[in-house]
């Protein structure tokens, strides 16, 4: 095997293995929340940002009501926007509709959710349990996998053709 072979190979088995680490899905009904991820955050930060997208297959719309987690006294649905050129963060207290047939994104500069009150930093490479409450869809047990700190999507460059 020449040495060009067996580098494109041991890359190829690398990204192979790492892929599942960043492809994670969890499912309830027509509701496949996609990838759930967060920043870390470093020591004695008490707030932390989640991300992920919502996918509705089914034929009615759902509604995200609401997240618990152990590691934050609370969790928030938040939204990011420009006031006067400056941004603003603010609670949707009346949840995030997921329309029937489409996908939301829970992302950096938007909707997204807010641990605050953190017990303990999340640490890069760990999972965060959380609890997202649905309308329709109910209790959905979901794994936030944590990035660095900056990241903005660490799935996308993996999955950008769904």
């Amino acid at each position: 095997m020449t040495r060009s072979l067996l580098f494109r190979t041991a890359l190829l088995l690398l990204a192979a293995a790492s892929a599942p680490l960043l492809a994670h899905s969890f499912k309830s009904g027509g509701l496949t929340i996609d990838h759930p991820w967060a920043r870390e955050t470093a020591q004695g930060q008490v707030v932390g940002g989640g991300f992920m997208d919502i996918r509705n297959a089914g034929k009615a719309d759902d509604r995200l009501l609401s997240a618990t987690s152990p590691v934050a006294a609370e969790v928030q649905l938040h939204t990011m926007t420009m006031d006067n050129g400056v941004m603003r963060m603010r609670q949707v207290k009346d949840g995030i509709v997921i329309p029937a047939g489409q996908t939301v994104s829970l992302k950096p500069g938007g909707l997204h959710i807010m641990f605050m009150g953190l017990k303990r930093p999340l640490a890069k490479g760990t999972k965060v349990p959380v609890s997202l409450r649905f309308q329709r869809a109910g209790a959905v047990k979901v794994q936030f996998a944590v990035q660095q700190a900056g990241a903005m999507n660490p799935a996308a460059k993996n999955h950008a053709g769904h």
